[in-house]
């Protein structure tokens, strides 16, 4: 087998309405297509990135809470690399998400942060 690329990544939000407002306000992320899907009672939003990958919304009604942060078992946080962090903390600051003090990667010397999103998933930006 020869991976390619990511293709997506599924993230289930408690709260649809204001996931998706974050996703794509808050983070800019270009809507592709969103389905309710009625059988289930949950919307399915697909968004894109700038380089093709994309990050699949869910919602369903009572998902579990996350066991703990960011340790818990399982996928530990999404990361997306940025041109500037700087620039990428005040845009995301001026939009009324809490981000972190940055830090710098002890091997590869790079700056990097972490955010959460509504549902205190743990998001990084990692400057390029």
């Amino acid at each position: 087998m020869k991976i390619l690329r990511t293709h997506h990544v599924a993230v289930i939000a408690s709260d649809y309405e204001r996931s998706k407002a974050f996703y794509t306000k808050a983070l800019g992320l270009e809507i592709i297509r969103e389905v309710h899907r009625a059988e289930r009672r949950s919307y399915k939003l697909d968004l894109q990135l700038p380089d093709g990958t994309q990050i699949e919304l869910f919602s369903f009604p009572d998902p579990p809470k996350r066991p703990s942060y960011p340790e818990a078992c399982g996928l530990r946080h999404l990361a997306f690399e940025v041109e500037d962090i700087d620039e990428a903390v005040r845009d995301l600051q001026a939009k009324g998400v809490a981000v972190e003090p940055i830090r710098v990667d002890e091997h590869t010397g790079k700056r990097f942060t972490f955010f959460p999103d509504p549902d205190g998933l743990p998001l990084e930006i990692y400057e390029r």
